[in-house]
């Protein structure tokens, strides 16, 4: 551990102190060099000059020693917030280093949280799985027997509870992940990789092309899991829609000291009216019944883009379609 920063910074203003010291002694020399009976040798002032100024110097390179711990810090805490680092690294002066320590210990509590929430979102899923499955195929068999209206009142139970579990447990994990966004990044190629490979398998029959353009250099303040939430509630709602193509593609754009990374889905369906945008993205909306799923994969995308300090908008796509544009913050 490094020494005392009070100690540094007085031997800093104690060298200052005979700097000045110096400089009064050399002035009075330089104003009484020519009454021989109080001056000193012509010289004398000369050196107590220099004497002075390297003392000056002395004083200042001490205090900016000392304070170099300071920058060392903020350099630090930026690495933490950019996602290049999760702890505050390096050895600080005693008065500094309690508060290092207590940042890491902060650091370390709310990574420990969000295991903590997303092992316990994973185990509420889990033991909810097999009720409702029993339930399903209660559905299934109401349904063989012949008892068509229970069938039906079971089988819209189950997909109500399945997608209200489903939206809730996403929320929970992305509300614990965005609060301990700090330190974590996400390059945003390989999940949309592995999300357009298994959307080619699902859409294999109609054999949809699906473009990529994003550039392997841009990456997210987050975690993987919650890219691939919004990045697949996208493109499943894409494929969906589109007639033939999806294209998805992934751009940096600024604002002052803010970087953010946008990704856009765009498909050459049919196209949301300008005045429905919205409402899609609210939860349980959808603009055709005859389309499968529960009206809440864009509310998902809204609220974990938000959670992080981002957005998604809809827009025309040069497609023809819709364009899906997500944005979340890079730094």
């Amino acid at each position: 551990m490094k020494g005392s920063l009070r100690t540094r910074l007085m031997i800093g203003a104690l060298v200052w102190m005979m700097a000045v010291l110096v400089a009064v002694i050399a002035g009075v020399v330089r104003l009484t060099r020519n009454h021989p009976e109080v001056a000193l040798r012509h010289g004398t002032h000369i050196v107590m000059g220099i004497l002075a100024v390297a003392f000056v110097g002395g004083g200042l390179f001490l205090v900016r020693r000392a304070l170099a711990p300071f920058r060392s810090l903020r350099g630090s805490l930026s690495s933490v917030r950019e996602g290049r680092s999760q702890r505050i690294e390096g050895d600080y002066p005693t008065e500094v280093q309690p508060l290092v320590n207590d940042l890491n210990a902060l650091l370390d509590d709310r990574e420990r949280a969000v295991e903590r929430a997303l092992t316990t979102a994973g185990d509420l899923a889990h033991g909810l799985k097999t009720p409702l499955a029993v339930l399903a195929q209660e559905a299934e068999q109401a349904g063989a027997a012949g008892h068509d209206e229970l069938a039906a009142t079971l089988g819209g139970l189950v997909e109500r509870m399945q997608r209200q579990i489903d939206y809730h447990l996403a929320r929970a994990r992305a509300t614990a992940s965005a609060r301990a966004a700090p330190g974590m990044r996400c390059a945003v190629l390989p999940p949309v990789e592995a999300l357009v490979r298994t959307m080619r398998r699902l859409h294999a029959e109609r054999a949809l092309t699906i473009d990529v353009d994003v550039s392997p250099a841009h990456d997210i303040r987050g975690r993987r899991e919650d890219l691939d939430e919004m990045l697949g509630n996208l493109l499943d709602n894409a494929c969906k829609w589109a007639r033939a193509r999806v294209a998805i593609s992934s751009s940096i754009t600024s604002n002052g000291d803010d970087a953010w990374v946008s990704i856009s889905v765009d498909d050459d369906g049919p196209g949301v009216d300008p005045s429905m945008r919205a409402q899609v993205l609210q939860r349980g909306v959808r603009l055709d019944q005859q389309v499968g799923g529960s009206g809440l994969g864009l509310a998902i995308v809204s609220e974990l883009a938000e959670l992080y300090g981002g957005s998604v908008t809809l827009e025309t796509s040069p497609l023809g379609g819709t364009r899906a544009r997500l944005q979340l913050p890079r730094l």
